[in-house]
């Protein structure tokens, strides 16, 4: 999340005003041009900065590794071709299938298969929709869960969102990127044009600006017919955009602290509507059952790459582990946890301020475990590790009473009740336990106010599967948003959201054979102790881009590498 916070107007030279003025006033004249835009023309748009993305993905994924300190061949810097240009052509391509069908007269629903989730909420499976998600992404899966009330056939109807009204000007955006993952100034930008009917202005947070160039080849077609724009700068230029006459709507990735600063007070108070992604403290719900050695390292190393990802520079990043002090396999899961965060390979510790932030743990929480030359702890027990947001790499545990159907209940109420946020929570079940909870395990999922919830996966994927949702549990204002207001990255345009669901498999290939839901992979590539995650992860970005089954195939026997 961007720390930067707004400065005052006048500090910007006049030269810089200058330039501001003017790519907000062509901005306006494209904001009517965006008009004209059928959804047939919008979809063929799409297809050319689709050709973009691909042109400049090896420089998007080099330059953004490069700008967190990993060398190119760094055993991490597969996460920069996931977050980056993978995200962004799976997302195109999603868009233009609804587009696509916007323009033949369909809703982007149709033939999407639709269900039932406790308290009578119409359930949309957006994943996997095609054979590539199948291949790739084996045992995982996405659900929209949309309000109470709204039926499926409603939602087929109003799916589409601005795009199924062109004529409705949405006036111009100011788009805040994010600072820590390179797609989501991409992603933040398509939604505004496609889901709100808005031109935008994006301005890239300080830590990205080496690749101000990579998303002016990216948005080149937008650029060029005067529909987008891309400018970088500190708190001044956020200050001048924010409350320029010219804006007529803020989307923020950041810190509830900036986004505080932006809103402002009194007669400073931002004019015009703002939606915002703030991140949040998410919770890690372990629920005790009976699981193998390799359940027990698997899990630990999905659970540290909930928080070492990125070195835990991720609104999403899992920060508190709540585990049950009556399980019998506790201490030898907590065992597991510490020798993955050992194990996993070091990295900087990049993000402004972070440094500090782990300082900081060192004294809040004096017995705190660190691990590769300090720059990653686990710290056990509660307290401000709940209501903290640190973006760096610090895990929590806390301990609750009970097991079965008693522990998923505590620790539901106390995810919701005790820990800041409520944009995204985990919960690790074994098939057996999850079985013998039946449909209370549902009930209890649906109690869970957060936006994306993962079962057996990381909510993380609910962020890369376009046609999933992205954003915090709906109710936040302006005035109470700790993880923000609205949602994102909602590639099929539903309305009236509620949440996503994600579900993967608890066993990787071969143990999930016949174990619960089958996966065809032996250890997912963002995994942060994938032997070849960088590699595959760059063979998953290139089949993508190209669809060429050959280097897939090669891809796959990497994959059986981890």
């Amino acid at each position: 999340m961007t720390t930067t916070s707004p400065a005052t107007p006048h500090e910007l030279s006049p030269e810089a005003r200058t330039d501001l003025d003017s790519a907000l006033t062509r901005l306006r004249a494209g904001a009517s041009e965006w008009t004209a835009f059928t959804a047939a023309a919008r979809r063929d748009l799409l297809r050319r900065i689709r050709s973009a993305v691909a042109g400049a993905a090896d420089d998007w994924a080099r330059i953004a590794a490069a700008s967190k300190g990993l060398e190119p061949r760094h055993p991490l810097a597969g996460e920069e071709w996931l977050a980056g240009p993978y995200a962004a052509i799976v997302a195109l391509d999603a868009y233009i299938g609804t587009l696509d069908a916007l323009a033949r007269g369909r809703s982007p629903l149709a033939g999407v298969r639709t269900g039932t989730a406790p308290g009578g909420r119409t359930v949309v499976h957006t994943s996997p929709l095609n054979v590539a998600d199948r291949i790739l992404l084996s045992g995982y899966t996405t659900e929209v869960w949309l309000q109470p009330g709204v039926t499926a056939h409603e939602a087929r109807d109003a799916a589409g969102l601005a795009s199924r009204h062109p004529l409705r000007s949405g006036g111009v955006g100011l788009v805040l990127g994010a600072g820590n993952v390179t797609s989501i100034p991409f992603l933040d930008v398509l939604y505004e044009l496609l889901a709100e009917g808005r031109v935008a202005l994006l301005k890239v947070n300080p830590t990205q600006d080496a690749l101000v160039p990579v998303f002016e080849r990216a948005f080149a077609p937008l650029i060029e017919a005067g529909f987008a724009a891309v400018v970088s700068g500190g708190g001044d230029v956020g200050a001048y955009l924010t409350r320029h006459p010219e804006i007529d709507h803020v989307h923020i990735t950041g810190s509830e602290t900036t986004f505080r600063a932006i809103v402002g007070s009194g007669d400073d108070r931002l004019r015009v509507p703002i939606t915002a992604e703030l991140g949040g403290v998410s919770p890690i719900i372990v629920v005790p059952g009976r699981w193998t050695k390799a359940d027990l390292r698997f899990q630990a190393e999905h659970v540290a790459t909930m928080r070492l990802h990125n070195s835990g520079h991720n609104c999403i990043a899992g920060q508190v582990v709540l585990l049950s002090r009556d399980w019998d396999q506790r201490e030898d899961f907590e065992r597991e946890l510490r020798r993955a965060f050992a194990r996993t390979p070091k990295r900087p510790v990049w993000y402004p301020n972070a440094a500090a932030r782990l300082e900081h743990v060192r004294e809040v929480y004096p017995d705190a475990e660190w691990f590769a030359d300090g720059t990653r702890a686990i710290a056990v027990g509660d307290g401000e590790i709940e209501t903290t947001e640190y973006f760096a790499p610090v895990l929590g545990i806390v301990d609750l009473p009970g097991t079965g159907a008693a522990f998923v209940d505590a620790a539901v109420a106390h995810a919701n009740e005790r820990l800041t946020g409520t944009l995204g929570a985990n919960v690790l079940v074994d098939p057996v336990t999850q079985h013998r909870l039946g449909s209370p395990f549902e009930e209890a999922m649906a109690r869970l106010r957060y936006g994306t919830v993962a079962v057996n996966a990381w909510t993380a994927f609910g962020f890369l599967t376009p046609t999933a949702t992205w954003g915090a549990f709906p109710g936040g204002t302006v005035d109470d948003a700790p993880s923000g207001i609205g949602i994102v990255h909602n590639a099929l345009l539903l309305d009236e959201v509620e949440r996503s669901v994600v579900r993967g498999p608890f066993r990787p290939f071969p143990r999930s054979l016949g174990r619960g839901r089958f996966s065809v992979l032996p250890k997912p590539p963002w995994f942060v102790t994938s032997r070849t995650g960088r590699a595959v992860s760059e063979g998953f970005a290139r089949f993508r881009i190209d669809g060429r089954i050959g280097p897939l195939v090669v891809t796959l026997a990497r994959a059986f590498g981890a």
